[in-house]
């Protein structure tokens, strides 16, 4: 919690305000994702009743070494190779660990109209591949937690960075098959430095508590963002 309390914080300080989330409740808890397992569960198992759904053993390795696994542009893994796709298994030949991947509609254009970007299309197959939802470690993955909690806490309107445009779509295809209607989206325009790379923890960009350290104020921020 000291993380979060710190983040919270800072967020605060940069201007933002809200009126429902883990330091101040809401109709829509717990606002834990931790606490929120039974949620992705359900989701999981919809998924898997409705066949959208099969289980995949590859490493990140078998992907990124799989000859015919081509790399997408903006994007940060290959479009996957299909590997476990077809394959069957029984209940006694199961592997110990494996991960569940949503099955894409290949060929299929999913479009959609972003509040910023304007009209976006991406084809199943071509622009991302099959993707996962459940980790081997018993874990939901991000495509997943995210539109659960969404549709669970009524979310109308989402706003994030330009560079998540693509897993929309993914999204897009989540919500189709577990029966639900996605929000709008809008999908803002990447912080970068001097010298136009994008802020991002791997490039050792500061953080907000950083910049604030350094005498920052949080409206040249807002106006340098802008």
């Amino acid at each position: 919690m000291e993380f979060v309390d710190a983040m919270l914080e800072d967020l605060r300080w940069f201007g933002f305000e809200w009126s429902e989330g883990p330091d101040c409740g809401g109709p829509w808890g717990p606002y834990q994702q931790s606490e929120r397992y039974s949620f992705y569960r359900a989701a999981l198992e919809k998924l898997r009743a409705g066949h959208f759904i099969y289980p995949c053993t590859c490493s990140r390795r078998d992907i990124q070494a799989a000859v015919t696994a081509p790399h997408v542009e903006n994007d940060a893994e290959p479009l996957y190779p299909g590997t476990c796709r077809d394959r069957q298994f029984s209940e006694t030949q199961a592997p110990a660990r494996f991960a569940w991947r949503f099955r894409v509609p290949e060929g299929e254009v999913i479009s959609f109209t972003d509040g910023h970007c304007g009209e976006q299309a991406f084809v199943a197959g071509k622009d991302f591949g099959d993707f996962i939802v459940w980790r081997g470690d018993d874990v939901p993955a991000y495509q997943l937690a995210c539109v659960a909690d969404d549709a669970a806490m009524r979310i109308t309107e989402v706003v994030r960075g330009a560079d998540l445009l693509v897993s929309t779509a993914r999204q897009i295809l989540l919500y189709r098959a577990l029966g639900w209607t996605p929000p709008k989206f809008y999908h803002c325009a990447l912080m970068a430095d001097e010298r136009g790379v994008r802020l991002a923890k791997r490039h050792d960009a500061l953080s907000l508590r950083t910049l604030r350290e350094r005498g920052e104020t949080p409206e040249a921020l807002r106006q340098n963002w802008a």
